[in-house]
């Protein structure tokens, strides 16, 4: 059974930074590198929305544009894991983050519990 888990949430200062990491379990490395991988996030009273996305094997990335610049997606293959780098955090960005990854043609398609950061000062 796949499971993705996210981690490194939590309540920062406007300008600070935060690195989230999604951890896929159940999934041969070999495989995991041919799946896109995303963050998304959700607000209160909003719907999910697109953040940064990682094409397979991280060769093509795509920000929000609220995003571009402050938060970098990368992942390391081997360890099957997704990263979000937060830079210059601000009280929007507040939300709860989703990792997701799914095969090029949609399915299988995988979601984290979520994590949520809150920036505040």
């Amino acid at each position: 059974q796949v499971q993705l888990v996210e981690s490194g949430g939590g309540l920062v200062q406007p300008g600070e930074s935060l690195r989230l990491s999604c951890v896929a379990s159940g999934l041969h490395f070999a495989v995991f590198r041919t799946y896109v991988a995303s963050w998304y996030r959700q607000a209160p009273g909003k719907e999910r929305e697109l953040v940064a996305l990682s094409s397979t094997l991280g060769s093509k990335l795509h920000y929000a544009d609220s995003v571009k610049d402050r938060f970098t997606i990368s992942r390391d293959n081997a360890q099957r894991t997704v990263f979000l780098q937060m830079n210059s955090l601000k009280p929007e960005d507040t939300a709860v983050y989703f990792c997701n990854v799914k095969a090029l043609h949609g399915q299988p398609n995988y979601w984290g519990q979520g994590t949520q950061v809150t920036v505040s000062s």
